[in-house]
């Protein structure tokens, strides 16, 4: 019970790695609230792990709605001492022909997304300190082919996640990203896109680029276990950093 009596938000935690994440806290004797935009998804995942978790509906781009919901949740949750933020879109489109709407929306979820959730996190978390934990993405380290708005967006939070990092180090507030390369419906929406052959192609790739393994990792498997990790005392001293959990993917230099 390495989280008991912690109270935490998990956005995006309906699906993948946000449910995964979810399910993990609660296991480890956390009280969750789990944050989504798929209501019924998120509400039949909140009843399968009893009183220690309750949904609540929010987008994470429109930043009114944001402070509403933590006020919400912390009331719910008694204090807040970790936010894992999970939320988050993909797209695709070549770098050329990328719309203004197809950048705005982008920006609005991965980016903004990050820079609201963390803001009311830490207005709740500066009095006692407390864990963020953000997604970055490889694809902002490496690039994404037809994905540039996509790496774009998550080298924002990046750069947001270590800036912040330095500023409420202070207030004993850690704020971390995590780097994932796990198969999920958003990687399998990814593939669809990509047609039978650049199915075949992509998964080929994969197989090169993944040491371990040669292919996606499992996000109750593999991410979970290490967002425990970043939630739990055990990560007091670390901050700023991007943690690659993806098999070897990225190899992060200094």
């Amino acid at each position: 019970m390495q989280l008991d009596g912690l109270g935490i938000i998990v956005t995006g935690a309906a699906n993948g790695i946000g449910a995964a994440t979810l399910a993990a806290y609660v296991r480890e004797g956390a009280r969750v609230a789990a944050l989504d935009v798929e209501d019924d998804a998120g509400r039949a995942r909140v009843a399968t792990l009893g009183e220690s978790a309750r949904y609540f509906h929010c987008d994470v781009s429109r930043k009114r709605e944001v402070d509403a919901v933590f006020a919400d949740a912390v009331a719910w949750l008694g204090r807040l001492d970790v936010l894992a933020h999970v939320a988050a879109i993909e797209g695709s489109g070549p770098a050329e022909s990328l719309s203004e709407d197809d950048w705005a929306r982008m920006l609005a979820v991965n980016l903004m997304g990050t820079v609201f959730t963390n803001q009311a996190a830490f207005r709740h978390m500066k009095e006692r300190g407390g864990r963020i934990i953000n997604f970055g993405s490889g694809a902002a380290v490496r690039g994404m082919v037809g994905a540039s708005h996509y790496a774009a967006s998550k080298g924002g939070v990046q750069a947001f996640t270590r800036t912040a990092a330095q500023e409420w180090g202070g207030y004993g507030v850690t704020v971390n990203a995590v780097a994932p390369a796990a198969w999920t419906r958003m990687y399998d929406a990814y593939l669809e896109r990509l047609g039978e052959v650049g199915r075949e192609m992509a998964l080929e790739t994969m197989q090169r680029m993944i040491p371990l393994g040669g292919k996606l990792g499992d996000p109750e498997r593999d991410v979970a276990p290490v967002m425990v990790f970043l939630a739990s005392p055990a990560a007091h001293f670390i901050t700023g950093q991007l943690i690659a959990v993806d098999g070897g993917m990225v190899m992060l230099g200094a």
